[in-house]
């Protein structure tokens, strides 16, 4: 990253330092169904012997759900990292394994410090000890699949379920829930897929039935086999933090158009010019002002309006799609160092950490509303 900033302002390119954006930015999803999600989850809960919790791998630490921690506390829990091709460049398998350590030990011990000893327990156990697990996987290479559905029959021997195991797949909207079960399925059973997938959240809108994902096997001990129940995605009432909403926003757990399209073409420009401008080289010159940039994708993708003129919102709902998919650098949005995550855990030791109700979020939103609409009567009275 510093060699790429370096080389920009070397041909009089700075990028941005701070990202600026409005505090009235809608920092609320929370639907019905959502509410609706949560209270069958809590209602199942005592037919379901382990939750697979997932979260999207760009936002490791802004892809976390309080309420899904809280209202599914008690079960053994593997937290799943999804859509590893995404956060970070081809053949990057060491990176993806530090991140995997430095989680592990976030969740399980307080501390990213290991003396040698665990760190020797950590790497023999595969990441896995008497907590949390902590996994990687990407619904198009089966191994990462294949690690996953060996952690799982690992619990399910050990439960000795005659009817076999039930795992709960759960997560923030559009984490890769679905593709996850379905990957699941495909790998352990060789089966079609069971579940609707989208590029949108909300395919999924209730509970499914259990799904098989693993047959039984009672030489290995695998009694009654292993099924899945998808859920909807389930949204936190209020974001706190409005870079937490567009980072959210960015990777597709909010539908696109809740917070304006351009707005996070904005903040994509803004992390793009960080890693170097060279990733939208074709698309663009240099720049930190992204009508400029979208006016230029637009002109070169032939995202127009009549007359020719460009239309910001087509280039920003393309450029987008374009790095959801891996097309303009893969990387992650959130800061994983040792340093960052001890900071974040002396943050939650100290009590420090914000935690809003859906009520409070409610009366939040409106007063975020009010000034919003005071703010445009102000403006049309200025013009």
């Amino acid at each position: 990253m510093a060699a790429a900033a370096a080389a920009s302002q070397k041909a009089g390119f700075v990028p941005r330092a701070v990202f600026e954006v409005s505090q009235n930015l809608t920092r609320s999803y929370f639907l019905g169904h959502h509410a609706g999600a949560l209270t069958s989850m809590r209602q199942t809960l005592s037919n379901i012997n382990l939750i697979l919790e997932c979260r999207d791998s760009r936002v490791p630490l802004t892809g976390t759900n309080p309420l899904l921690e809280s209202a599914l506390a008690g079960r053994d829990r593997i937290i799943v990292y999804t859509k590893s091709d995404l956060c970070a460049p081809a053949a990057s398998n060491r990176w993806i394994d530090q991140q995997k350590k430095l989680l592990t030990r976030f969740y399980n011990n307080g501390s990213v410090e290991f003396d040698s000893e665990e760190q020797e327990q950590e790497e023999e156990g595969g990441g896995r000890g008497s907590g949390t697990e902590v996994l990687f996987t990407n619904a198009a290479k089966p191994r990462t699949i294949s690690k996953l559905l060996d952690a799982i029959k690992q619990r399910a021997v050990v439960s000795e379920s005659l009817t076999g195991l039930r795992a709960l797949v759960v997560g923030m909207p559009n984490a890769g829930k679905s593709s996850l079960l379905n990957a699941m399925r495909a790998e352990g059973m060789q089966l079609p897929k069971a579940a609707k997938t989208g590029a949108q959240p909300g395919v999924t809108r209730k509970m499914s039935m259990p799904v098989r994902v693993m047959a039984e096997d009672a030489s290995s001990g695998l009694e009654g086999g292993v099924f899945v129940v998808d859920t909807p995605g389930v949204f936190v009432p209020y974001v706190s933090d409005v870079e937490a909403m567009l980072k959210l926003s960015l990777v597709g757990c909010v539908k696109d158009g809740i917070v304006p399209t351009e707005t996070v073409a904005d903040y994509l420009l803004f992390r793009l010019n960080l890693l170097g401008p060279q990733l939208y080289g074709e698309l663009s010159p240099p720049t930190n002002d992204v009508a400029e940039f979208l006016d230029n994708v637009a002109l070169r993708t032939g995202k127009l309006l009549k007359g020719g003129v460009p239309s910001r919102t087509l280039a920003a709902d393309w450029i987008l799609h374009q790095w959801r998919n891996g097309h303009l650098g893969r990387f992650g949005l959130d800061d994983v160092s040792e340093e960052h995550l001890a900071a974040l855990k002396a943050k939650a030791l100290a009590g420090e950490e914000e935690h809003i109700s859906l009520s409070q979020a409610r009366k939040r939103e409106k007063k975020a509303r009010k000034e919003r609409r005071a703010a445009q009567r102000k403006a049309q009275e200025v013009n």
